[in-house]
């Protein structure tokens, strides 16, 4: 398995933030589509397939870049479980 390291796809290439866009809700470069939307259609059972029929402004480096971020939203957020010590 790869570690976020080795992932192709930067999402912080590919999902912005500007205040003028959908209040500053992170979305996906040149488009209105929010990365909340995809993460919650991913979350939904949804293909990436499906999605991209559903936004054709998306592209399949789109969804990756959710996934991505998602992982790395996940492995920053995740306290990390304290070792058990052996007496």
């Amino acid at each position: 398995m790869a570690g976020l390291g080795d992932l192709v796809v930067h999402f912080d290439q590919r999902i912005i933030r500007d205040p003028q866009i959908c209040g500053g809700e992170p979305v996906f470069k040149g488009t209105r589509v929010t990365l909340r939307t995809v993460l919650a259609s991913l979350a939904a059972g949804d293909t990436p397939e499906a999605i991209l029929a559903d936004f054709p402004s998306l592209s399949p480096l789109d969804i990756q870049a959710a996934i991505v971020f998602a992982a790395a939203s996940a492995e920053e957020d995740l306290p990390v479980p304290a070792v058990p010590q052996i007496r």
